[in-house]
């Protein structure tokens, strides 16, 4: 009886303040969304060719390498990377893992090293994976992208059929989902044989609105690294004055130009190691593994990450050995966007005059700090949509944002985009239509921007506002025991294998870690399996005591636990070590998990 009035009062509690927040003034709200705008984040799948041929085309496992430092470059917390290790099939996944701590990015790393190799190739199986991969577990709010590293080579296992056909029919189909979904594939050439399909992975780019590289030797991954992150992000490369070591420090200054800057990035490149410090503006020695820098090494790179540093000149002592070639590159990351005013709706004809405006926005807000626009340019790029030809012409900076006019030149549609651009970044705004054709229809807005004014909220009166406050106060205990059980999170991580019962054959084992699940998950959730398999959602997680889990089938029936049949509708604990077998009964197929903690 007293959980059945608890469960009331909570009930009650939570419509009352549904209802509040509708109809409350808004000065009396917590401002939730200008509290969530943050970044896009990015989502990447990282695809490796793992077969045999990469020990001459990659003897130095440069793929790894390159894997290893786009982690190290990605922000500390929020992004989301999946990995794909492919031959002739896929050998071995990483669902996509969403980085909160640097521990998720050395699980990570760690998972690279352990890649092996094994014989045949077939391109097409590796970014079929990455876009399935992207098309299960990607935020819809983040930006998706594939890195794929391979020599571009095919290599079929005669035994199997398989044909250049099939797997070019297959390739297809892939980049058709990739360019419907936004997906660019940025490929990187590994040519330490002189082998390399530079033709095939320059068409899979361009197809995408990727870009290809090509090289033979972990000398370039700086660079490449950087313009992938830079075409992606919209940003700038800044190139920092070479080193040649002599067995001292020597100073690089790092200029970070304003406060707007989320994180610096500084990769450093030299074929033996090097010794780094830093001290910041005011001339303190900064800690390289703190809250305001980090520094990441491997067997051929060292990459220096400063988070939201402060407006000024830093600098880098770097020590290397004699005559040893050190390059440096600094890669910034914005929180920032460029946003267009609305402009007025209308048809309009030829001679019409179109009088634009656009500025810098940080988290949804226009940007404080106008110092940031001394040294920017705009540009508006035309495109004629009816005859596909574009030209650009330059734009004001007015020292707060960037405005000009555009006279409609003919009776044709047309889009619009403003381009502003300094030393270390550039930003592109949404498209904006102009319907001059004299077609029913209008000049539009930004399709990512717009003009809608907030709806204004009643005034109640403060007596309201007060009974709210006591209500919520009182209601408050029973509200966060709810939200604590609901958000309460998983530890560890599934080994998952999936068993054909018709043929005998096993899928290779997927390594799933559970920390980005809060409350409860179903088993389809974990697996990210196609539609078929549907029946997985009846296989409900949730969290125990002492890093243990429940599963439960919320439409009752058995499961195998460690070789026993099991009744799993009361719920089953699973703790470190154990097994499970899941029957699927319409698929003739048999899920196998081992929980790791």
């Amino acid at each position: 009886m007293l959980r059945t009035r608890k469960i009331r009062w909570l009930s009650g509690t939570m419509v009352l303040l549904a209802i509040l927040t509708l109809l409350l003034p808004q000065a009396l709200l917590p401002q939730a969304a200008a509290a969530q705008a943050q970044t896009s984040g990015i989502d990447a799948v990282l695809v490796a060719d793992v077969s045999n041929s990469m020990n001459t085309s990659d003897r130095d496992k440069i793929s790894n390498e390159a894997m290893k430092m786009f982690i190290d470059m990605l922000p500390v917390q929020g992004d989301k990377v999946g990995i794909v290790a492919y031959t002739d099939q896929v050998e071995r996944e990483k669902a996509m893992l969403e980085i909160q701590s640097d521990a998720d990015k050395s699980s990570l790393k760690d998972f690279i090293d352990q890649l092996g190799r094994g014989p045949y190739t077939d391109v097409s199986v590796g970014v079929a994976e990455a876009v399935n991969i992207l098309n299960h577990g990607a935020d819809p709010s983040h930006s998706p992208m594939i890195v794929l590293l391979a020599d571009g080579n095919n290599d079929f296992n005669k035994t199997k059929g398989r044909t250049q056909a099939q797997s070019d029919a297959d390739l297809a189909k892939a980049v058709k989902e990739a360019q419907d979904q936004g997906i660019p594939v940025y490929t990187i050439g590994l040519n330490a044989d002189g082998k390399l399909n530079k033709e095939a992975l320059a068409d899979l780019a361009q197809q995408t609105g990727g870009k290809s590289f090509i090289t033979d030797t972990p000398d370039d991954l700086p660079q490449i690294l950087s313009e992938i992150f830079a075409d992606h992000a919209k940003l700038n490369v800044v190139k920092l004055p070479s080193v040649t070591g002599n067995g001292s420090y020597q100073e690089v200054t790092v200029n970070v130009p304003n406060d707007s800057v989320l994180e610096a990035n500084i990769s450093i490149m030299s074929s033996k190691p090097v010794e780094v410090q830093l001290t910041d503006p005011s001339g303190q020695a900064v800690d390289l593994n703190s809250d305001a820098a980090k520094l990441s090494t491997s067997n051929s790179y060292s990459l220096v990450k400063l988070l939201k540093p402060q407006e000024g000149d830093w600098k880098l002592r770097v020590k290397g050995a004699p005559k040893d070639s050190i390059d440096i590159n600094l890669l910034f990351n914005y929180d920032l966007q460029l946003v267009v005013d609305p402009i007025k709706t209308k048809s309009y004809t030829k001679g019409d005059k179109v009088d634009l405006a656009a500025k810098l926005e940080n988290g949804g807000q226009p940007l404080q700090d106008n110092d940031l626009y001394t040294d920017m340019k705009a540009t508006l790029v035309v495109k004629d949509v009816d005859t596909g030809k574009s030209e650009e012409q330059p734009l004001e900076n007015t020292g707060s944002g960037f405005a000009g006019t555009f006279e409609v030149p003919d009776n044709h549609n047309y889009e619009l985009v403003i381009r502003a651009e300094e030393d270390s970044f550039y930003r592109e705004s949404a498209p904006i239509t102009i319907n001059a054709s004299g077609a029913a229809g209008s000049g539009s807005q930004p399709t990512t921007s717009g003009g809608e004014q907030d709806k204004p909220f009643p005034w109640l009166p403060v007596i309201l506002s007060v009974i709210a406050l006591i209500v919520v106060g009182v209601g408050a205990w029973f509200l966060m025991g709810w939200l604590k059980r609901k958000n309460r999170g998983f530890v560890g991580q599934m080994v998952v294998e999936i068993r054909d019962e018709n043929t005998g054959d096993k899928s290779y084992p997927q390594y799933k870690k559970l920390v980005s699940f809060r409350g409860r998950f179903h088993l389809h959730q974990l697996l990210q399996l196609d539609p078929e398999l549907k029946e997985t959602e009846k296989y409900v997680f949730t969290p125990s005591n002492g890093d243990r889990i429940i599963i439960r089938n919320t439409a009752g029936g058995t499961l195998e636990k460690s070789g026993r049949a099991v009744d799993a509708s009361s719920g089953v604990e699973l703790k470190n070590g154990d097994r499970l077998s899941i029957p699927l009964q319409q698929a003739d197929k048999t899920i196998l998990i081992e929980y790791l903690v």
